[in-house]
């Protein structure tokens, strides 16, 4: 049996004493198995950051049970949890050095200070920052920061770990190594992590399990590739990357029809009626011998692909295309079809 590193089961939570306030999170239930990686991930306001300091202990549910590793916490403190906390800022204490800045948590725990600065040099090995120990925060970069940040709250040995929008102040191609790193460090030392970001690309990059937030609700949860190529609403379809919806009928026969476009019957759990179709730009195949006919409007070169809108009976429709030898000029026609990955039917009522 799993054991569960953070369980949630039907946690709310309501700011203020007025009942009728409205709740921030509305009586959700989740578990991240222990040694896991788990992504909150949602539009601002949807309840994933007051969800992430609820496990924390900084907030206290309304009503519901919050349990780490087995235990209920609903009603411990910070303190008392085991947890440690990542924020966006890094929190960093500049009058202090890099190595008095991670050992200082251990200090504040009564650990001797030959001991801590001992521990605060292995930890600062394992990300990577050997030789840094007598700089101040404001001599190193942003990533160098991020490590020293990310040292300190591992010099815990936390149960868990927690992560508020850790890369969001850091550029594009240092975001892409820190979040490399990030999970390869969960996975050597099997950290159990809860990992807020509103960024799709480093929900997809990080997590064993995705949960997508809607209004204090959970709208869906999964794997990375589930919520991508399966997901059940047009919120969460439209969320985890582009895609486009169009309305579409479903057939008794599991057949989905798309204007002109007839989706094969791999739908046969499909309730018969009107439903849509959520599109991947990638999931469009060009030129094919069946299929709608496209005019193309705009052509846009973006270095390992080309972004096309074409005019069709459906409307607009954006299609990416990773064919560089062969691009398309304004004004071309040809025909478009579906292939099967990157397309799922949704509820139109979603």
């Amino acid at each position: 049996m799993t054991t569960h590193g953070i369980e949630f089961r039907n946690v709310s939570k309501r700011y203020g004493s007025d009942a009728n306030a409205p709740l921030a999170v509305k009586g959700i239930s989740f578990e991240v198995p222990q040694g896991t990686l788990t992504t909150i991930l949602g539009p601002s306001g949807c309840g994933k950051t007051t969800t992430l300091r609820m496990i924390a202990g900084l907030e206290s549910p309304t009503s519901g049970s919050i349990f780490i590793g087995g235990r209920d916490v609903t009603t411990l403190g910070p303190a008392e949890r085991n947890v440690s906390m990542m924020f966006q800022s890094y929190a960093l204490f500049p009058h202090m050095d890099v190595i008095q800045n991670v050992a200082y948590g251990l200090r504040m725990s009564g650990v001797k200070k030959d001991e801590a600065t001992s521990r605060a040099r292995e930890a600062l090995r394992g990300v990577g920052l050997v030789g840094f120990d007598t700089r101040l925060p404001s001599e190193l970069s942003g990533g160098q920061q991020q490590r020293v940040a990310l040292a300190r709250a591992l010099v815990l040995e936390p149960a868990v770990l927690l992560f508020d929008e850790p890369l969001s102040n850091l550029d594009a191609r240092l975001r892409r190594e820190m979040r490399e790193e990030i999970r390869t460090l969960q996975q050597r030392l099997k950290l159990t992590v809860a990992y807020v970001t509103h960024d799709q690309s480093e929900a997809l990059a990080v997590s064993d399990q995705i949960i997508v937030m809607d209004q204090g609700v959970i709208a869906q949860r999964g794997t990375p590739e589930q919520l991508y190529g399966k997901p059940e609403s047009e919120f969460v379809a439209g969320f985890m990357g582009e895609a486009m919806v169009f309305p579409a009928m479903a057939q008794p026969d599991g057949v989905v029809t798309l204007g002109p476009l007839t989706l094969g019957s791999r739908y046969s759990s499909v309730v018969p009626g009107v439903v849509k179709v959520a599109v991947r730009p990638e999931a469009w195949l060009l030129g094919s011998a069946v299929g709608i006919e496209a005019t193309l409007r705009k052509a846009t070169y973006l270095g390992s692909f080309y972004e096309y809108v074409f005019d069709t009976a459906l409307g607009a429709v954006f299609v990416v295309s990773y064919d560089l030898a062969r691009p398309l000029a304004a004004g071309v026609k040809t025909t478009l079809s579906l292939g099967n990955h990157g397309v799922s039917v949704v509820p139109a009522a979603a």
